[in-house]
């Protein structure tokens, strides 16, 4: 069974640190680029950050850069997001997802391109 499960989110108040973790199975780790996407209320889904496993490429979205670390584990078939100097504004639903490598090349990471999405955890920062 393919499958991504996250863990790692909770509450935190502005200017601290999560991690969140995605833990993969039933598929090639190293075919796909996994990431995060995140969802407020009442707002669309953003990508946030990927990474592929294959070359290390990366993608961040503008808002998170120089706060926010991905990195993965392909020995443990897991990728991790650190968070750091959260923000109220970074208070959303955070979803796991994997996609063709070929989406971080490209600057494609959209929701509408991912092929397996994670079950969401969520992330409250306090002001």
């Amino acid at each position: 069974e393919v499958q991504l499960v996250e863990s790692g989110g909770g509450l935190v108040q502005a200017g601290g640190s999560l991690r969140l973790s995605c833990a993969a199975s039933g598929f090639t780790f190293d075919d796909y680029a996994i990431g995060w996407f995140r969802q407020a209320p009442g707002k669309e889904r953003e990508g946030v950050s990927a990474i592929s496993s294959k070359d290390g490429s990366t993608f961040y979205t503008d808002s998170v850069k120089g706060r926010f670390t991905i990195a993965s584990d392909s020995a443990k078939n897991t990728v991790f997001l650190q968070m750091n100097s959260l923000k109220p504004e970074d208070t959303a639903v955070y979803y796991c997802a994997a996609g063709v490598p070929e989406l971080i090349l490209f600057s494609l990471w959209v929701s509408s391109r991912v092929e397996v999405w994670g079950q969401g955890t969520l992330v409250t920062v306090s002001a």
